[in-house]
């Protein structure tokens, strides 16, 4: 009987998990993504309205401060809402599940408790795809500038990949010889200084 690999796009032949169409590395992701929404569409909510750039900084006198809409912060967290909604629409749809409560918390509970299933089923990919994206788009407007000093983060060399590795201490430290790009393709270190060398040789090739 031949393994199954894993659903999403990667370099490697990787083979999923036990009972699922993703390998380990895209299951964690997901779990950590879902279990990451609710604190981010919260966040985003205080990004929506924020102070305006000033247009002139020498004028004071007659200035008045008026709210900015944040356009990103606001469709992020209605796509957020939406597309979670989609997926737990499809669970009660095939299980016949009680649908939950319209809210991110209850919406990511009910779909963290269904996820054995639902990484069983034929769209996994796309549900570890779609989620992944939200929670990138959530972090990226709600923390702009978390990123720590020094961390590198190189681009995936799996074909179609979009995601990045990041090598920052902290992620690296805690995947020991393995990292794993923001898409779930994990790589072994020597793999990855192969890839690290090679970025290194592009960037100077465009200086």
């Amino acid at each position: 009987m031949e393994p199954v690999l894993c659903s999403r796009n990667h370099r490697r032949e990787t083979v999923a998990a036990t009972g699922s169409l993703l390998c380990r590395p895209c299951v964690t992701r997901l779990r950590t993504n879902l279990r990451e929404l609710p604190r981010l569409h919260e966040e985003l909510l205080s990004e929506m309205v924020s102070p305006p750039r000033p247009v002139n900084p020498t004028k004071v006198s007659g200035s008045r401060t008026r709210d900015h809409l944040n356009m990103d912060a606001f469709e992020t967290r209605h796509d957020v809402l939406a597309i979670l909604n989609s997926w737990a629409g499809v669970v009660t749809e095939e299980l016949g599940s009680p649908p939950p409560a319209r809210t991110v918390l209850d919406l990511t509970h009910f779909l963290l408790h269904h996820l054995k299933w639902l990484t069983a089923q034929p769209p996994a990919g796309d549900f570890a795809d779609e989620i992944e994206q939200l929670h990138a788009e959530s972090a990226s407007i709600a923390n702009p500038a978390s990123e720590p000093a020094g961390t590198f983060a190189l681009k995936c060399g799996a074909a179609g990949c979009p995601g990045t590795i990041d090598t920052s201490p902290r992620r690296a430290a805690g995947n020991g010889s393995t990292l794993i790009c923001s898409f779930g393709h994990s790589w072994d270190v020597s793999e990855w200084l192969t890839l690290r060398d090679s970025a290194a040789d592009d960037e100077r090739d465009h200086t």
